[in-house]
């Protein structure tokens, strides 16, 4: 079902649009409407033109060629439109409180007063989208986790602000939120569309996509490849339609055909793991999984110069703070963790460093033509790959992972969790913080949290969603 069988009015209608950055075609003539009432998912692998596309619809680039009408509101820019947009990379100001936030976008609020306007508005948005949500609209920022961030974005995007959201876009918006959460957004995208709003919603866990989408379009190197309604779709020619064969995991890559070895790991507050083993950390999203590795990587890592042979090694799930270095390319951002290794005398040997670059570019699937390129030229996905690169092209026997498969897509996905069991194999061990219950099921060992403390420990059949949420949710007896 097309945009225009769906029925309502068109918020927003594309005609052949292209847009090229040099020599590369990131959109290659696109057409479609987006229709009051419905929810339209993109879907795509990482670099497959969904960012390009929904920045053009919200303003912040031009089409190289084609039209871009909103029918609804004449000649009105995006913004004047209704558009909203809820980035993958957050852009709030840390250092500003949320209400403060809500100011940057809403110019309306001004004069005596305005700070405290801004908090009711923040504050009866976040209580529509997130109920029960607990944040202060006058705390500032960069004191909140990264999923009350996103929760701060996401309701500044639906927020009035001076005239009612005629089409919200929303890119990887539950990729910092727990199951939880990330329903009651879903569930509030459902409301917004049934009273008429319209929601691009960008997300690569397809069970959400088929939970809340109307309409699926599937992108591919610029171009949409499918359009058609939810219903038409499977999980499997969704798939098929992206273009990505994932192989299944292999079966000698599990625990009980793994030799695990002595236990590498052993913190004061029970987290513990072996040689070769892949243990998860889950629970609710800011329950101290996240903290839980901070105290682990810095307190094993941190010295004023690099070992040649580190021990640890860290994967950043929040990019845009602990990952990429965005003054870099993208070959000095994945040749990071192997400089000790590769340099003599102070000197940094750059045919080792391009050869290592190139090989795990390949091996991850990097989408780059040169790199050369700036690293934030890439999809925040490909981003994402980068860091992995870095990470496993290093020595280090023990990789820390802080929920970092943000924005990556489904077929990358299959194929790192083939590559860490590989690694694992060979005697890597994986300490691995995930929101998402099917990362959680791909480890040997998994700690619950709640509260800041390790409520259960999982293995073999036990690591499933329902023990999960029972020891996310349920406070543990003493005997009486």
């Amino acid at each position: 079902m097309t945009g225009k069988e769906q029925g309502g009015a068109a918020v927003v209608a594309l005609t052949d649009v292209a847009k090229h950055f040099g020599s590369v075609r990131a959109l290659n003539g696109v057409s479609l409407e987006i229709r009051a009432g419905e929810c339209l998912s993109l879907v795509g692998h990482n670099g497959a033109g969904k960012s390009t596309l929904v920045n053009i619809v919200n303003g912040t680039l031009r089409p190289s060629s084609g039209e871009l009408a909103f029918p609804r509101a004449g000649d009105a820019a995006a913004a004047k439109a209704g558009i909203r947009s809820v980035f993958q990379e957050l852009s709030l100001c840390p250092n500003l409180t949320v209400a403060e936030n809500l100011r940057i976008s809403h110019s309306a609020l001004r004069g005596i007063g305005w700070r405290r306007k801004a908090a009711a508005e923040i504050g009866q948005s976040l209580d529509t989208v997130f109920p029960g949500h607990g944040i202060d609209p006058m705390v500032t920022v960069d004191s909140l986790t990264i999923a009350e961030r996103q929760m701060v974005e996401i309701a500044i995007g639906f927020a009035p602000r001076g005239g009612a959201a005629e089409l919200v876009i929303l890119d990887e918006p539950t990729s910092a939120l727990d199951a939880g959460i990330a329903e009651q957004l879903l569930t509030h995208i459902r409301r917004f569309c049934a009273g008429g709003g319209a929601v691009i919603f960008i997300s690569h866990m397809l069970g959400e996509v088929f939970d809340v989408a109307s309409r699926i379009l599937v992108m591919k190197d610029g171009l949409v490849v499918a359009d058609r309604a939810a219903g038409a779709f499977t999980r499997e020619s969704l798939v098929a339609a992206m273009g990505h064969v994932a192989a299944d995991a292999p079966e000698e890559s599990t625990a009980s055909e793994r030799a695990l070895g002595d236990e590498v790991v052993r913190t004061d507050r029970g987290l513990s793991a072996r040689k070769g083993e892949i243990v998860g950390l889950a629970g609710l999203a800011g329950h101290g999984q996240a903290e839980a590795l901070a105290r682990l990587y810095l307190g094993s890592t941190s010295s004023w110069k690099s070992p040649r042979e580190p021990r640890m090694v860290f994967v950043a799930g929040d990019r845009p703070r602990d990952g990429v270095l965005p003054l870099w390319s993208i070959l000095r951002n994945a040749s990071a963790s192997i400089l000790p290794r590769i340099t003599r005398h102070g000197l940094v040997d750059r045919a080792a460093e391009e050869q290592v670059a190139a090989e795990w570019k390949q091996r991850i699937g990097i989408r780059t033509d040169d790199l050369a390129n700036p690293i934030l030229s890439l999809s925040g996905g490909n981003q994402q790959k980068v860091l992995f690169a870095r990470a496993l092209a290093s020595t280090a026997p023990i990789v820390v992972m802080d929920d970092p498969m943000r924005g990556v897509d489904v077929g990358t996905k299959r194929d790192v969790y083939t590559m860490i069991r590989a690694e694992a194999a060979r005697g890597r061990t994986f300490l691995w913080y995930s929101t998402e219950t099917e990362e959680i099921c791909e480890c040997d060992r998994v700690f619950v949290y709640r509260n800041g403390t390790i409520s259960a420990e999982l293995t073999g059949t036990d690591i499933c969603e329902e023990k999960i949420l029972e020891a996310s949710f349920e406070l543990q007896e003493t005997g009486t």
